[in-house]
């Protein structure tokens, strides 16, 4: 599903290079579950940002399904990411404007689609929001905007899931059946799930935890 090769990545300031990443190489599997997790600065945010294809490495390359992202365009990798990838943000990043329904459909939407109404509202059932599916963001406690953003997340059933602090604006006893839900989902459609996380009882239920620090991977915690 993934793979990184020699990754890194530096910024120009002030006249000086400022590297963020160094020479990070992993691999993700088909169904695997993997969380990133290390303090802030370390080069998460900016991990997971190279390999959704949303910012290009300064070294190294990045394959996502199969695509090594340096061989495609802006738009050849939104197609990618619209056919494949999936989402969840700290932030949620629904658009106010439309109902948590129609929130939903926006991937499918966005793919000229226009037959998927039946399993939005089947997967805003399963995250609990049957009765919530014509009401906007604004109308929606957080825990349930993210139940919506996790529904939207899987409705187009992407290969791969990047999930970015997933609960990180979420209080714990909120969190708990947002996690349930995300991994549930997760192993139903057999998604590789790769997110970043200061939550380590989060990490803990992942299969793979990687650790960063300093701009690199100190440890890679894999399964047998």
């Amino acid at each position: 599903m993934l793979n990184l090769h020699g990754v890194g990545k530096s910024y120009s300031v002030g006249g000086h290079s400022l590297s963020v990443l160094r020479d990070v190489s992993l691999t993700i599997h088909e169904g695997e579950t993997c969380a990133i997790v290390g303090p802030s600065g370390s080069g998460k945010t900016t991990l997971l940002g190279l390999c959704a294809g949303l910012d290009d490495p300064s070294e190294g390359e990045v394959e996502l399904v199969g695509s090594r992202l340096s061989d495609l365009d802006q738009d050849d990798r939104a197609a990618l990411r619209s056919r494949s990838v999936g989402f969840v943000f700290q932030n949620f990043q629904l658009i106010p404007t439309l109902t948590a329904l129609e929130n939903v459909l926006v991937p499918l939407e966005l793919r000229g689609e226009r037959s998927g109404r039946a399993l939005a509202v089947d997967l805003l059932g399963r995250v609990g929001l049957a009765k919530r599916v014509d009401h906007y963001p604004t109308q929606l406690s957080g825990g349930e905007q993210q139940r919506v953003a996790l529904a939207r997340a899987f409705i187009h059933r992407p290969q791969i899931l990047f999930a970015d602090e997933p609960t990180g604006n979420l209080d714990e006893e909120t969190s708990r059946p947002i996690v349930d839900m995300l991994f549930e989902l997760n192993r139903e459609q057999n998604t590789a799930l790769v997110l970043v996380t200061h939550d380590p009882q989060l990490a803990a239920l992942a299969g793979r935890v990687i650790t960063m620090r300093g701009g690199s991977v100190v440890q890679d915690n894999q399964p047998e």
